[in-house]
């Protein structure tokens, strides 16, 4: 066959293939396309650094801008991401039942004095004052607020289980705000708050809401580890963390490949240590000590611990498990004796009053303790001579062997005699606390039961939007660009036209973004922009698009398009009626 012949059955092909499409566009053409010219993506001005973050990706394909340290900017392709993760939590919050609403930004700080949290999170609150001189703050979290609006409706047991939530802007003055959208003082989260009549069914809620967060992390396809957790300043006796294994993470979590204990190293505890160091003579040499103050900054905290390998001074102390020993420790101190020499204003040769101590003793020193108690440094030098009132612990609280050091990889499981621990670095996305009636006590939330007057059961559930969004930047991107997963992905994919926009190009936008037999409608973005084909396929590539599809020589000439998906290394041509179901089968996958 001439290639005169060949060209005119192509061209004659096409024409069928353009004019089918253009037929069916008609039904779609009442929803205004997407096109890139229509949208404020300004990436201009930045250089990529050597070594780039995925929030460095983030601010330079136009998602977010810095505005000041810890305060960031929603551009409109990152306005699509944050809203489409909140359009996937509002579906599984309603999935069990909870309502939305809107609580305010400003709240009181008489009602956090009332409920006693104000002084335990006071550095980190943005404080004001009105004109009438009544102190305010931006809220970090909405506890007292939505216990006391719930507390004025005159709750009866009829009215419960109730489960509200919001998505709001939440403020936290960060002393070092840093991997930007991950650590910052304004965010955007998501929080439910429940109220139960009982125990058991703020249990059953608990459980509840774990299935809805482990749902919508699988809608995002993301490994997320499910850890224990301590409640911290929320207070209640039962919560877990929601994290995502990231080597940048500021969150450690442990695991055990056998049995799947996963805890975070708050609460974390490796195999109850054996006496094997009993079992030779225990010298000076091998005390280490780490030393804290309690809240009241009247007493000292010495922590001793065996020595480890030639690792740094306090490398190894677990702190978290100082503080389960002794539960006044003030962990954010770095500096006890600075505290104790001021408590004694500054003048080492002033008799003080006597000195509280206690040592926290390793259970593999604590044989030999009482005996070299003495020689050992348990008042620091720098405080002079001093009377002292000591105390020793030695056992954990559950009454088990006390483990000072800090967790290693290969540790001995708590949970299981054959399991080993590994120990990874994670981002916090969401945490979930069984509050009981921390809040609704103080507070005055209660409900009649055949007792009188008895305090709700509550729970509170927060995951965070601009966490998640700046999480998924990180753990997706490539050395080419961001990777999205389809969920949040600001469109599923974009049309590329290696030359001008044609109609046979809007009219190829206009089928694939309609109501095809694929299922549901496709996210779907034309680049109609004045600049070159090259320089908008990188532009998809940095964006991440989890689909490019290519109209070029091939379409102008056969209608075939070229469908490239970077995530699963897939390139493939194929003829203009088969894009939308070959993307709508491989988007499953993302």
């Amino acid at each position: 066959m001439s290639c005169l012949r060949r060209w005119a059955l192509a061209r004659s092909s096409l024409d069928h293939q353009t004019r089918a499409l253009s037929r069916q566009s008609l039904g779609a053409s009442s929803q205004p396309r997407s096109v890139l010219s229509g949208i404020w993506l300004p990436t201009g001005g930045l250089t990529a650094a050597e070594v780039e973050s995925g929030h460095g990706k983030l601010i330079r394909a136009g998602f977010v801008r810095q505005a000041q340290s810890g305060i960031f900017q929603t551009l409109p392709l990152g306005l699509r991401v944050q809203q489409k993760i909140e359009a996937l939590l509002d579906k599984h919050m309603q999935s069990i039942g909870a309502s939305r609403l809107a609580l305010s930004t400003m709240t009181s700080e008489a009602l956090w004095r009332k409920s006693g949290r104000l002084e335990q999170a006071s550095s980190e609150l943005f404080r004001l004052t009105d004109r009438r001189k009544i102190p305010l703050m931006l809220s970090p979290t909405h506890e007292e607020e939505i216990t006391t609006l719930v507390a004025g409706t005159r709750l009866s047991n009829k009215d419960l289980p109730l489960r509200l939530y919001q998505t709001t802007r939440k403020y936290r003055d960060e002393m070092r705000p840093r991997h930007g959208l991950l650590r910052s003082r304004e965010f955007v989260m998501k929080d439910l708050y429940t109220f139960d009549a009982s125990v058991e069914s703020a249990t059953d809620t608990y459980q509840e809401v774990s299935g809805a967060y482990q749902a919508f992390f699988a809608d995002l396809k993301l490994p997320i580890l499910v850890a224990e957790a301590s409640s911290g300043d929320m207070g209640g006796d039962h919560s877990h963390e929601y994290h995502l294994a990231n080597p940048i993470g500021e969150d450690t979590v442990v695991t055990c490949g056998s049995c799947g204990y996963t805890a975070s190293d708050q609460v974390a505890a490796a195999r109850p240590a054996g006496h094997q160091q009993a079992n030779r003579d225990i010298t000076l040499a091998d005390f280490c000590v780490w030393r804290g103050i309690t809240k009241d900054r009247k007493t000292l905290v010495n922590a001793w611990y065996p020595q480890r390998g030639h690792s740094s001074e306090d490398a190894d102390v677990n702190v978290n498990a100082v503080n389960q020993a002794v539960p006044e420790l003030d962990t954010s101190i770095g500096d006890p004796l600075r505290f104790l020499s001021e408590a004694r204003g500054g003048q080492a040769d002033v008799p003080p009053a006597t000195l509280g101590v206690v040592n926290v003793v390793d259970s593999r020193l604590a044989p030999a303790f009482a005996e070299l108690q003495t020689q050992l440094p348990v008042v620091p030098a720098e405080l002079g001579h001093v009377s002292t009132c000591q105390s020793v612990v030695t056992l954990a609280s559950s009454g088990l062997a006390l483990s000072l050091l800090r967790l290693a990889d290969g540790d001995g499981c708590p949970r299981c005699e054959r399991g080993s621990l590994r120990i990874r670095r994670a981002l916090e996305l969401g945490h979930t606390f069984y509050l009981g009636t921390r809040y609704s006590e103080p507070l005055g939330l209660t409900i009649n039961d055949a007792r009188g007057p008895a305090a709700v059961q509550m729970g509170c559930y927060g995951l965070g939007v601009s966490r998640i969004f700046g999480a998924v930047a990180e753990h997706l991107a490539d050395d080419t660009g961001l990777n999205w997963p389809r969920a949040i992905a600001p469109f599923e994919v974009v049309v590329i036209p290696s030359s001008d926009v044609t109609a046979e190009a809007r009219d190829f936008y206009d089928v694939l973004a309609g109501p095809g037999t694929w299922g549901a409608r496709l996210d779907v973005a034309l680049d109609d922009r004045k600049v070159s084909f090259g320089w908008k396929m990188k532009d998809a590539d940095m964006i991440g698009f989890p689909f490019i599809v290519v109209l070029g020589r091939a379409w102008r000439e056969s209608g075939v398009c070229e469908v490239q998906c970077r995530r699963l290394g897939s390139k493939e041509s194929m003829a203009a009626d088969e894009v939308g179901s070959h993307v709508a089968r491989l988007l499953s996958q993302l």
